[in-house]
């Protein structure tokens, strides 16, 4: 594996780690809304990761010299909660039904949290990653001059 393919590892990681952390914004924002476009409560967002080959520009040439390429990670897909919403007393609520009841969305903010942070910390680990890996071709350079 080349170093320039290790560099396609980390941006595909990123990537997939930016998505996440939209997602999870995304959820923790509307963790109160009742109401949406679509009619009924927000419903909670997840992405799917799923590996795949990492593409950079000069692919074909490290394929043909090197061999097999690294594996990167991608949002294959983002799934909604399908589980139904929480639903409390509040009568005087505009969305209450005839109970009372008012459907929220199933958003637990100290979870996503959590999931967020795990995130942030898996875009900086990617981020050290090609760090290390620019400081390599670097040092590369270096000895060739």
């Amino acid at each position: 594996m080349s170093l320039f393919s290790l560099l396609s590892v980390s941006a595909s990681g990123m990537a997939a780690q930016r998505t996440r952390a939209a997602l999870l914004v995304e959820n923790l924002a509307n963790a109160e809304t009742t109401r949406t476009p679509e009619g009924g409560p927000y419903r909670r967002k997840d992405a799917v990761f799923m590996s795949q080959p990492a593409d950079s520009p000069f692919a074909s040439v490290f394929r043909a010299e090197l061999g097999e390429l690294g594996t990167g990670v991608a949002v294959a897909e983002v799934v909604e909660d399908t589980r139904p919403p929480e639903r409390r007393y509040l009568p005087g609520h505009p969305d209450a039904d005839a109970d009372g009841y008012v459907a929220f969305p199933n958003v637990n903010p100290a979870e996503d949290m959590v999931d967020l942070m795990s995130a942030t910390r898996g875009y900086q680990a990617n981020v050290a990653a090609m760090s290390a890996v620019k400081d390599m071709i670097h040092k590369t350079i270096e000895l060739l001059r």
